[in-house]
């Protein structure tokens, strides 16, 4: 007899209750704040894709931030974090998310706001005296230098007919591929929970932070008077939903670039097929120390109505110098604030154009395959057969995009760009990366040790970092560069003879690639040397 069984519910097995990994977690990921408020030296804090690299003091002209560095460790774009008083218990901080601008900040370019939001965004945040600047490695509104060289190329080309936001969608972009899930992340390694007042004119960025839950009381906008060099990208920017009022009220006209640009498909050069050349374009660049270059037809017919010596004279000169300089070139040291308040009563005027007047530097950008990398090559001046450039290889200092009191690499780059306009032909090569070709990670890392007394100096961090004195690819910046001369000759700049010894890399790429430097200038004593 088959025996019927009965399903009994409560007869039936109850499910294991959920294990516990509250301590497991406890013991994986640190807690919010834990930059701030780390166990060890050692500890370096990950959350997310962000990962906390180094942190150290910055001597602002606005007062002391503090930079924290991280690092994405999907697309490995550094993100620095510069804190401006309480960022923990602050009820409110006045925040900016800034993308990186390399031919502003760090080209001295003048067809953009960049640097101008920057330096306002620092003086705001110091005023109110408390909060914190986002700077992320974002170049060309994501898209890196190469898609933005080639926008500018493009816009250049169309005479400004074209838009960047139509050269982005010709080349198949978007108008902006920015990315910002690093900043919760961020606040969370930092422990900041304070609303935030935002500094910016972009109100895609206001929705990017309200998207990661990051509660926003207010936004403030940062806008400049346009130049005749970004007004295009600024009416650009305008149309494209950015709050911007002062593009369709100046009176200022646009400027064009020296002489028209051709534009060109990418290709990889002939003596170094890692190379592909890219985009190619004209940046007009601020002036150094106020002496404003002019040929010798532009000097004669600025002053031909009325003689210079006129501008110089008075108790409020509009003009404190002038010298010839070699090809029959002028230099016109100009005062500023003098010629400002001369322009409101006289903006007609042609002395008041010298305030807008450029240095014209043709900017060349190749993407390396190698190291999948953008080089940077500016020449300025069309060179003959008889002249010998003037070189510099310059490298990047990240931190010295920012107002510091102290801007040793800046003032480098400016003595640079002097000595090459000031002779007429040259060119400087932008090795970007800080750290001696180590990176940025491992210069904030020497930063932080040497501060906290962990290393007696750089050479002792880097020893303790593991990595050696120079890691820069010299090899790679002699193919790029003899690419740019029209003979072997050069003059090569330096920091000093003491750097040069210790370059030894440099020398031999130099020999190896048949480069003779005629002449050795040295930025430390201004001296030269056969």
């Amino acid at each position: 007899m088959c025996k019927i069984l009965r399903f009994d519910p409560s007869a039936a097995a109850q499910p294991e209750p959920a294990p516990d990994f509250t301590d497991l977690i406890r013991e994986f990921q640190h807690v919010s704040g834990s930059v701030l408020t780390p166990t060890s030296r050692d500890e370096r804090p990950l959350y997310g894709q962000t990962v906390y690299i180094a942190n150290c003091s910055l001597d602002t002209r606005f007062g002391p931030f503090h930079a924290y560095i991280f690092q994405d460790i999907i697309d490995k774009h550094y993100i620095i974090a510069l804190a401006y008083g309480d960022i923990v218990h602050s009820k409110l901080l006045y925040t900016r998310l800034h993308s990186s601008c390399v031919t502003s900040e760090t080209l001295r370019g003048c067809d953009c706001d960049c640097v101008q939001q920057l330096e306002g965004a620092f003086k705001v945040i110091s005023e109110k005296g408390n909060g914190i600047l986002f700077y992320l490695m974002q170049e060309g509104r994501g898209v890196g230098y190469v898609g933005k060289a080639r926008d500018r190329m493009l816009v250049q080309a169309s005479l400004d007919q074209l838009s960047t936001f139509q050269a982005y969608a010709a080349m198949g972009l978007k108008k902006d591929h920015r990315n910002y899930d690093n900043i919760s992340q961020i606040c969370y390694l930092l422990g900041i929970t304070a609303p935030f007042v935002v500094l910016t004119n972009n109100p895609d960025k206001v929705e990017a932070l309200k998207s990661q839950g990051i509660p926003i009381a207010a936004t403030e906008a940062l806008e400049f008077e346009p130049s005749p060099f970004n007004l295009a990208y600024l009416t650009s920017k305008a149309a494209g939903g950015h709050i911007l009022k002062r593009p369709a009220e100046t009176t200022v006209k646009r400027a064009l670039p020296p002489e028209p640009v051709v534009p060109f498909k990418p290709y990889a050069i002939a003596n170094a097929r890692r190379f592909i050349y890219s985009a190619s374009y004209f940046l007009p660049m601020k002036p150094v120390d106020n002496d404003i270059l002019l040929t010798e037809e532009q000097f004669k017919e600025l002053f031909k109505r009325k003689s210079i010596d006129r501008y110089m004279a008075g108790p409020k000169p509009l003009v404190l110098g002038y010298q010839l300089i070699r090809d029959n070139r002028f230099f016109v040291k100009i005062e500023p604030d003098n010629l400002h308040a001369f322009k409101r009563d006289n903006p007609n005027d042609p002395i008041v154009d010298l305030l807008t007047t450029p240095y014209w530097f043709r900017v060349h950008v190749y993407y390396d395959i190698v190291t999948s990398q953008e080089f940077v090559v500016l020449t300025h001046g069309k060179p003959h057969a008889y002249d010998i450039p003037v070189v510099r290889l310059h490298s990047e200092s990240l931190f010295n995009r920012f107002p510091l009191r102290s801007v040793d690499n800046r003032d480098k780059f400016k003595k640079s760009v002097k000595y090459i306009v000031n002779y007429g032909v040259g060119a400087v090569m932008l090795l970007y990366y800080d750290g001696r070709g180590a990176g940025f990670g491992a210069y904030a890392t020497d930063l932080m040790m040497t501060e906290a007394s962990q290393a007696l100096s750089s050479d002792e961090a880097y020893q303790k970092l593991g990595v050696g004195y120079d890691s820069r690819d010299y090899e790679a910046s002699m193919l790029l560069l003899k690419h740019h001369i029209p003979n072997e000759k050069i003059q090569m700049i330096m920091n000093s003879p003491a750097s040069l010894v210790k370059k030894k890399e440099y020398s031999a790429a130099l020999n190896n690639h048949h480069i003779d430097v005629e002449k050795w200038i040295f930025l430390d004593d201004s001296s030269i040397s056969e």
